[in-house]
C-alpha cells in the first residue's frame, strides 16, 4: 500500500507539473507571417526608358522612396518570426528584394545585398505599464512605414522618404493612463542598423494621446519633430494626418511639410484613398531633384484598394508638381510636373 501510495503521489505531482508547463506554453505565442509585393509602373507624362548611361542608370520617377522602377518590377518578400510571452519576446523581420535593400541605404555592412534584416529586437514587459525593447526597430516617426501591407498608398510620401527609416538602440514604453503613453529611447546614429561606427548617439521621444502622436528625435546630424495621427470622421470615412519639420546641423538645410490621407470605405473589399502632400526643402537638402537650393513639391496620389482574401490589388495615379523643373516630359524637355500610374499586388500571409 505504501509503495502504491508513493507511486500515485509521484504520478499526481508529475501531472500537476505537466499542466503548469502546458499553461506556460499557452501563454507564449510563436507566429510566422509576412508579405510579398510586386508592381507595374509607367510614366504618363514622361519617358519610361533608361535615359542615363548603362553605368549610371537614371529612371525618371518621383523623388520619394520605393515603387520607382519602370515596367514590371519587384518590391520585396518580407518574412517575420516573432515569439510573444507574458514577460519576454522577440521579433526577427527579414526582407529580400529592392524595397528592403533601399530601406537600409545607410547600413554599414549589408546595405548592398538583397538579403537584409529589417527589424531584430527583443523585449521585456517589466510590468503592465513598462516595456523595454532593445535591438533594431523601424522608426516611430511618420505616418507611413517600410512594409506595404501597413500603408494605404503603395508609393510613399516625401515626408516618409526623407525622415528616418530605422533605429538600433534601447527604448522604454510607458503606459501612463488608458489614453496617454510615453516612449523614450537612446539609439545609434539614425539608419545605421548593424552597429555604431561613429561613436555618436541619438535621443528619441514620443508622446501619444488617443492614437495621436507627437514625435521628436535629436541626432548628431539632424533634429526632427513630427506629428502623426488620424480620426474616424464616420464609420466609413477616415482622415489621416502627418506633419514634420527637419533641420540639419551646421546650417545644412532641411525640410518641412504636411500630408492629409482621406480614405473612404465603399465595401468590405474596396476602399478609395487620397494622399495630398506639400513638401518644401530648405538649403541644399536635395530631395526634390531640381538642383536648386530651395524648392517645393505638391504631390497628389489617388489609390484604390481591392481585397481578394489575402491578396490586395492597388491601382494608383500620382501627380507630382514642383516649384521648379524637376522632371522631364516625353520629349526630354525639363518640366515641373510628372504624372505616373502603377498597379501593385500585395499578398499577406
Amino acid at each position: 500500500m505504501k509503495k502504491l501510495f508513493t507511486i500515485s503521489l509521484a504520478l499526481l505531482t508529475s501531472c500537476f507539473y505537466a499542466q503548469e508547463e502546458d499553461l506556460e506554453l499557452k501563454e507564449k505565442k510563436f507566429t510566422f507571417n509576412g508579405s510579398v509585393d510586386v508592381y507595374y509602373r509607367t510614366n504618363i507624362t514622361g519617358p519610361n526608358d533608361n535615359i542615363g548611361t548603362e553605368a549610371d542608370p537614371l529612371y525618371l520617377a518621383p523623388g520619394s522612396s520605393f515603387a520607382n522602377l519602370p515596367g514590371f518590377a519587384l518590391g520585396m518578400a518580407n518574412v517575420i518570426a516573432s515569439y510573444e510571452g507574458e514577460k519576454v519576446g522577440f521579433v526577427a523581420d527579414l526582407v529580400f528584394g529592392p524595397r528592403g535593400t533601399d530601406a537600409v541605404f545607410a547600413s554599414p555592412m549589408y546595405s548592398s545585398t538583397g538579403n537584409i534584416v529589417n527589424q531584430l529586437y527583443a523585449y521585456w514587459n517589466v510590468s503592465k505599464k513598462v516595456k523595454l525593447t532593445m535591438g533594431n526597430f523601424n522608426t516611430f516617426l511618420g505616418y507611413e512605414v517600410i512594409s506595404p501591407t501597413a500603408n494605404f498608398n503603395y508609393s510613399t510620401s516625401y515626408l516618409f522618404s526623407y525622415g528616418p527609416f530605422s533605429h538600433t538602440g534601447l527604448k522604454a514604453d510607458f503606459t501612463l493612463t488608458d489614453d496617454l503613453s510615453l516612449m523614450v529611447g537612446v539609439m545609434n546614429d539614425t539608419d545605421l542598423t548593424e552597429f555604431n561606427p561613429t561613436g555618436d548617439y541619438a535621443a528619441g521621444l514620443q508622446l501619444g494621446y488617443k492614437s495621436q502622436f507627437l514625435n521628436f528625435i535629436y541626432d548628431p546630424s539632424f533634429m526632427e519633430i513630427d506629428f502623426t495621427g488620424g480620426f474616424d470622421v464616420t464609420k466609413t470615412f477616415f482622415l489621416g494626418i502627418n506633419a514634420a519639420y527637419l533641420t540639419l546641423e551646421d546650417n545644412g538645410g532641411g525640410f518641412a511639410g504636411g500630408a492629409l490621407y482621406p480614405q473612404y470605405t465603399f465595401s468590405d473589399t474596396f476602399t478609395l484613398g487620397l494622399r495630398a502632400e506639400y513638401f518644401m526643402e530648405d538649403g541644399d537638402f536635395g530631395a526634390i531633384g531640381t538642383g536648386l537650393p530651395d524648392s517645393s513639391v505638391f504631390a497628389t496620389t489617388l489609390t484604390g484598394s481591392f481585397t481578394i482574401n489575402d491578396l490586395t490589388i492597388k491601382p494608383e495615379i500620382r501627380l507630382d508638381s514642383a516649384s521648379d523643373d524637376a522632371f522631364l516630359d516625353t520629349d526630354l524637355v525639363p518640366t515641373k510636373t510628372l504624372g505616373s500610374f502603377l498597379v501593385a499586388a500585395i499578398y499577406k500571409f
